[in-house]
């Protein structure tokens, strides 16, 4: 594996502990797609230091069960700025 796509990913991971960030919050920061930020944390840090892999991986899974319910807020948002403007 390249040098830089391992300091991205080890980025990536202390960037979305740090920040308790998304997936796309991650994506757009770095530049990169989501499917990279994936790979990223998923398998390849997981070969170089499993450990800030667990950790990342905490925070994504925290995300993942809770994204529904930012969806919904921010559809409620997006209704109440229509109708009081």
């Amino acid at each position: 594996m390249k040098d830089y796509i391992e300091e991205r990913a080890m980025n990536i991971a202390n960037y979305i502990i740090e920040h308790n960030a998304t997936v796309r919050q991650a994506a757009k920061e770095f530049g990169v797609s989501k499917s990279t930020v994936h790979k990223d944390v998923a398998e390849r840090l997981a070969q170089i230091n499993p450990s800030l892999a667990a950790e990342a991986r905490k925070v994504l899974d925290v995300n993942k069960s809770e994204r529904h319910i930012r969806g919904g807020l921010a559809t409620r948002e997006k209704y109440l700025h229509q109708h009081a403007g």
